[in-house]
C-alpha cells in the first residue's frame, strides 16, 4: 500500500479517534482501514495505538508520529498545489484565526472582499480567544494580539492596541470615575473571563502600579462585558479596538489613560519556513492594508 495513503489514514484514525469513523470519513472498509495502519506499524516497527473494545488512544510514540505525518503530508499538500498552480492563484480553502471581536470587525469584511474577487477560493473562519496551534489546527493564516514568543512562524506587524478601563456616562453619573488605580478597589468590576482571569490588574506610565481587583461580574465573552458596561453596571478593561467603537460613539468613556501599560502589538501571522501559497498571500495584501489604515490599531 502507498506510504502516503497509509499516513494518511493513521492521521485520520487518530483525529477522529477511531477506526469505524474513520473508514466512515475516507469511504475505505473496515477491514482497509485497519490494515493500512497495521502495515504502517510494521514499516516502522512502531505499535502506534493502544486498542481496547471502546477506545482507540495513541501511544507516546504515535503521538509524536502523528505529528511528524502531518508535517509530511502538509509538505506534500503544497508541493502539489505549487505544481497546480495553487502558487499562482488563489484557490481553494484558506483557514483564517483570530480573537472572536477581531475576526468580526476586522477579518470578515477582508475575506469577503477576497471571495469577492477570487472565485475559486472559499474561506473558513476560526474565532477564537485562545492562541491556536496553526500546524496542528490546520490553520493558514491568523491576526494575533501581543508579543509572539513562538519562533516557528512568520509575522508582519500591522498596528498596535492598548489596554483600557472604561464605563458608560449612565455610571460614572452616580460614582466618582477613578483617578488612580488603587481607587478601583471602590468600584464594580466587570471581567471577562477568556481575557482577564489575573486577579491583579498592572498598569504602566511614569508610576508602575499593580492592584489587585475583584470582580462581581465575570463574562465568559467580551462582547458580554462590554454590554454589562454599556449598560452602566460597572467598570470593564478590554483592549482598545474591542471598545473603540462605543469610545467613540460616547457609549463609554476611557479612564485612567495616564497609567496605561506599553501598547501590544497586532501582527499577521503564517507558518515559517514554508513558501505561502497564493490564498495566503492576497489576504497577507489585503489585511495589510486595511489594518494599517485603521485608527483604531494605528492611531
Amino acid at each position: 500500500m502507498d506510504r502516503f495513503h497509509t499516513m494518511q489514514v493513521f492521521v485520520k484514525v487518530a483525529e477522529v479517534g477511531g477506526f469505524a469513523e474513520a473508514s466512515r470519513q475516507l469511504n475505505l472498509s473496515a477491514p482497509a482501514v485497519t490494515r493500512a495502519v497495521a502495515e504502517l506499524e510494521e514499516k516502522i516497527r512502531t505499535r502506534l495505538f493502544v486498542r481496547t473494545t471502546r477506545t482507540v488512544q495513541l501511544t507516546e510514540a504515535g503521538a509524536s508520529f502523528l505529528q511528524d505525518c502531518r508535517r509530511i503530508l502538509q509538505e506534500l499538500a503544497e508541493a502539489e498545489a505549487a505544481a497546480a498552480g495553487a502558487h499562482t492563484d488563489a484557490r481553494g480553502t484558506l483557514t483564517v484565526t483570530a480573537p472572536v471581536l477581531m475576526g468580526q470587525q476586522y477579518v470578515v469584511p477582508i475575506v469577503t472582499e477576497l471571495l469577492d474577487n477570487f472565485p475559486d477560493l472559499r474561506v473558513r473562519t476560526l474565532f477564537v480567544d485562545r492562541i491556536t496551534n496553526m500546524v496542528d489546527e490546520g490553520i493558514d493564516v491568523g491576526i494575533r494580539v501581543g508579543h509572539l514568543p513562538d519562533s516557528t512562524i512568520s509575522a508582519v506587524r500591522v498596528g498596535q492596541v492598548r489596554r483600557v478601563v472604561c464605563g458608560s456616562p449612565a455610571y460614572f453619573a452616580v460614582n466618582p470615575a477613578p483617578v488612580h488605580p488603587r481607587d478601583l478597589a471602590r468600584h464594580k468590576i466587570i471581567a471577562a473571563t477568556g481575557a482577564w482571569t489575573m486577579p491583579r490588574w498592572d498598569f504602566g506610565g511614569e508610576e508602575k502600579v499593580s492592584v489587585a481587583v475583584e470582580p462581581r461580574l465575570l463574562c465568559n465573552t467580551n462582547a458580554g462585558a462590554i454590554a454589562a458596561a454599556l449598560d452602566g453596571w460597572g467598570l470593564v478593561r478590554l483592549l482598545s479596538y474591542q471598545v473603540g467603537p462605543y469610545l467613540k460613539s460616547g457609549g463609554l468613556s476611557a479612564v485612567l489613560t495616564d497609567f496605561e501599560e506599553d501598547p501590544l502589538p497586532v501582527h499577521i501571522v503564517h507558518p515559517e519556513g514554508r513558501r505561502a501559497p497564493a490564498k495566503v498571500r492576497v489576504f497577507i495584501d489585503v489585511a495589510t492594508k486595511r489594518l494599517r489604515r485603521d485608527r483604531l490599531l494605528n492611531p
